[in-house]
């Protein structure tokens, strides 16, 4: 864990908007004991979570799923609630050019699949998760990215929008000179989701502990051992999905192949119609700039904007402080008619990366029965939920549905994480320049 303890202490919530507007407060039981199952799941997030509905209810599996707070805790109840494509760093131009057309293809497949297993998901589970407007839209930061985004070819059933049509679009921002609005995907609570899954686990069998974060994990005769600070799990099968927040010292094969980086998020107040008519921004549909470090948006149904932003490098006050102070200017120059907007809830949390810039779905090397789902990019609400179920078919033996892409073990990072990262994102910073009114 390569952040300071503020960032991974699951006795304190944070402060986000998504667990305050939801009642459910229910804990999980802490691990006591030993127990036994066909599946030890660690993480109970969107892939976990998948992961444990998919072994239970294709062929019935025995599955304990360990928690280090209670699920919702981390990145699944933290986000910004954008199920849509995504999942990788690599865009479809890379991932053709290293690795060929059917890779490509079948990337684009899973994508599509992602986003419409959560929407089967909310349907058969009946989670009430605020489903907003489908489609999202990609917005140029300057008018050289506008010019590259004109010129590129237009993905089927998408359109371009330039500034002019935003604005007559209920679109209206102070910055972007236009955008490409795709059909795909939609928004969601992302408490609200992950919370569901985990009554909709309870409900099917799976035993979910929380307050027991996995500390050793060993292999033994037919399976694997894995332990908490009050009990002891033995299973045949480990999956781990704790993504952004795993701790490498349980998996030393997992040491600097991840990158978990820090996202932010703040929402406003309540905007009145006169505030949302006076800026031009009318619709709920999820958005985001074209920026290295990137800002993504979106207006809630209770007519509040949540703004989220990366590039934070520390959990400490003052770090935390200055970037939120950053992030709020940003806030301003994009919607200039919202300054006067209060900001009600702030908080953030972590996104992982990987060596390969793609998730990995698979076996850990060299250890039988002991498998990862993780690497989700900041992008994770349909594609680790995809990818916990696939992960969880591979498991029971099935043919492998993995996407090819995500089959390949991450490679470690050469250089030390957070000199590279600084390094990175201080180039990134440079390249898209500040943000500017369009």
């Amino acid at each position: 864990m390569i952040y300071e303890r503020e960032g991974y202490d699951t006795r304190h919530w944070p402060d986000s908007y998504w667990r305050a507007a939801r009642p459910d407060r229910s804990e999980y039981p802490p691990l006591a004991g030993a127990v036994r199952a066909d599946v030890a799941i660690i993480g109970a997030g969107y892939a976990g979570l998948n992961a444990a509905l998919e072994l239970v209810e294709s062929s019935g599996a025995d599955v304990v799923l360990l928690e280090a707070a209670d699920p919702g805790w981390g990145a699944s109840g933290r986000n910004g609630g954008f199920c849509c494509r995504g999942g990788s760093m690599l865009s479809d131009s890379a991932i053709r050019a290293r690795f060929g057309p059917e890779v490509a293809q079948d990337w684009a497949d899973f994508e599509t699949a992602a986003i419409a297993r959560v929407r089967d998901t909310l349907a058969r589970a009946r989670i009430e998760a605020e489903v907003t407007e489908p489609g999202e839209l990609l917005l140029a930061h300057s008018a050289a990215s506008w010019q590259k985004m004109q010129a590129a070819p237009v993905p089927e059933g998408a359109r371009l929008l330039d500034r002019a049509t935003l604005a007559a679009e209920g679109l209206a921002s102070g910055c972007y000179h236009g955008g490409l609005l795709s059909p795909d995907g939609f928004g969601l609570q992302p408490y609200a989701y992950v919370r569901g899954l985990a009554q909709a686990a309870t409900q099917a069998g799976v035993r979910i502990f929380g307050q027991s974060r996995a500390i050793a994990l060993r292999p033994e005769a037919g399976g694997w051992q894995v332990a908490t600070a009050g009990g002891i799990v033995q299973a045949r099968q480990v999956l781990i999905a704790t993504n952004g927040y795993s701790d490498e010292a349980l998996l030393p094969w997992l040491s600097r192949r991840i990158l978990p980086v820090i996202s932010n998020i703040m929402v406003t107040r309540p905007l009145t119609a006169a505030e949302l008519d006076a800026q031009g921004w009318a619709r709920g549909i999820m958005a985001y700039d074209d920026r290295r470090l990137l800002h993504y948006f979106r207006l809630l149904p209770d007519q509040r904007l949540m703004f989220g932003a990366r590039g934070g490098l520390s959990f400490q006050p003052q770090s935390v402080t200055a970037f939120a102070q950053r992030a709020r200017r940003d806030f301003e120059l994009v919607f200039p008619g919202l300054a006067s907007a209060e900001t009600e809830f702030q908080w953030n949390g972590l996104v992982c990366l990987t060596g390969s810039l793609a998730p990995f779905i698979g076996p850990v090397p060299g250890a039988t029965g002991l498998w990862l789902a993780l690497g989700w990019h900041g992008n994770g609400v349909a594609a680790s939920s995809e990818g916990g179920r696939r992960a969880a078919q591979t498991m029971m033996g099935r043919p492998d549905a993995r996407p090819l892409l995500a089959r390949r073990p991450p490679p470690r990072f050469f250089l030390p994480r957070k000199l590279a990262l600084r390094s990175a994102m201080a180039l990134a910073d440079w390249l898209d320049g500040p943000l500017r009114r369009a």
